[in-house]
């Protein structure tokens, strides 16, 4: 059993739980970036031993769970899935309420609406509560979709929404609750580096599925627009996609659709696999981390595409899919190079880090990746109160500071002036 971890599982209408972290002996809590749910199968003793008695967990009865990991939770559930094996072991399976988006169909239609209305509508349909929602910006003409899941409905608006704003949304439950974020303001720069937290990756480069050209059509056909990369052309050939567009748009947001179409397409793939590395429970699929790999040339925010957490054997460790985050901005410095800023200091400023740690959160208890070179660094993200308040970018990784000091992370205050 993982150390830090609690299982306690709920009868359907009950509201007092019964634990059962001592018949655990391995859990598994993933997602996967398209998804709205997340699972957690477990694995549990099955027979009648000393001083425990069995789960007697019934699916058919709505029996739910919480899970938690050092008194956080991390899942709420229903379980769907069970199996019994010789071996006397019971492995189940159970999903978050976002299992309900996915579950639920009906027909849906807006007219000028935002992604935010769309998804509020769909929660409010099958009873399912809110959280965080942020604030989608698009204001689409016309959505309708008919005899489809309320995901589908929420996914085609936000899909949208990227077309249109350039701008990322991800669903994810927490305590119960549906949230909607933006994907940009949720990189949470958790520092993963080789030699330090990795100890197995892969990276792959595919062009499979480049396109060099864009084409977008009215529905009798009609050219729209059309966009193209001559010199990628030049290099690997033509490759075209042909969309079929809503011409409610005016002649200018066509063109910057395709545009912004082709700048996605165009880009080769890059998938990176993380296997065995230390668990960090707030790395889940839609939030980005900073990956350092030196051998291959890697040093740079990417997205968690899919995550499998495993807590056994008193471990914590997670597999991750990474893809480049290619809607990544750079902060903006209030600050021109190498200038250095007293006083109060704020996110964008360029300070002085006078070398040592850095740590994957503000609040983590041991430092990562060994001794930082000292140098001009950027304040990227502040944590006030924390242990280790700001998060600092280094020249070495942000040429509009320039140097060679090599931190990313958080680090104490006593370490910037």
């Amino acid at each position: 059993m993982a150390k830090g971890i609690s299982l306690t599982i709920y009868k359907n209408g009950e509201s007092s739980g019964i634990d059962i972290t001592q018949l655990v002996e391995t859990i598994k809590w993933a997602g996967r970036r398209g998804s709205p749910t997340r699972t957690l199968t477990i694995s549990l003793l099955d027979d009648d031993g000393y001083k425990h008695e069995r789960s007697g967990i019934d699916i058919e009865q709505g029996w739910q769970c919480i899970f938690k990991h050092n008194g956080r939770e991390l899942f709420r559930g229903i379980f769907m899935t069970q199996g019994n094996s010789n071996s006397k072991t019971s492995e189940y399976k159970a999903y978050d309420n976002g299992i309900y988006l996915s579950n639920n169909r009906d027909t849906f239609v807006y007219e000028s609406k935002t992604a935010t209305d769309v998804f509020y509508d769909v929660c409010t349909r099958f009873g399912l509560p809110t959280g965080d929602v942020a604030a989608c910006s698009y204001i689409i003409p016309d959505l309708t979709k008919k005899k489809t899941t309320g995901w589908d409905a929420i996914e085609d608006a936000l899909s949208l929404e990227f077309e249109n704003t350039g701008t990322r949304f991800f669903v994810v439950s927490e305590n119960g609750s549906l949230c909607l974020r933006k994907r940009k303001e949720n990189v949470l720069q958790w520092v993963l580096e080789a030699g330090a937290n990795i100890s197995k990756y892969k990276l792959t480069k595919s062009i499979e599925k480049v396109k060099t050209r864009i084409k977008l059509l009215s529905d009798e056909g009609t050219v729209l627009a059309e966009e193209k990369d001559a010199d990628l052309e030049a290099k690997i050939g033509i490759m075209q996609d042909v969309e079929t567009l809503d011409e409610t748009l005016n002649s200018a947001q066509i063109k910057a659709l395709a545009k912004s179409l082709l700048q996605e397409k165009k880009t080769a793939s890059r998938k990176m696999t993380l296997n065995n590395v230390l668990g960090l429970p707030e790395v889940i699929s839609g939030v980005g981390v900073f990956v350092i790999i030196p051998h291959i040339g890697i040093s740079r925010t990417l997205y968690v595409d899919s995550d499998t957490h495993t807590f056994e054997d008193h471990m914590h460790t997670m597999s991750l899919q990474l893809s480049y985050a290619s809607d990544m901005g750079t902060t903006e410095s209030t600050a021109a190079a190498g200038e250095t800023i007293t006083g109060d200091l704020d996110t964008g400023d360029i300070v002085t880090f006078s070398g040592g740690h850095h740590y994957v959160s503000s609040t983590s208890s041991s430092p990562v990746g060994g001794t930082r070179k000292a140098g001009k660094a950027k304040i990227t993200y502040k944590a006030p109160g924390a242990a280790h308040p700001y998060h600092l970018v280094g020249g070495a990784y942000d040429s509009s500071v320039g140097g060679s000091c090599n931190v990313y992370g958080w680090v104490d205050a006593s370490t910037i002036n």
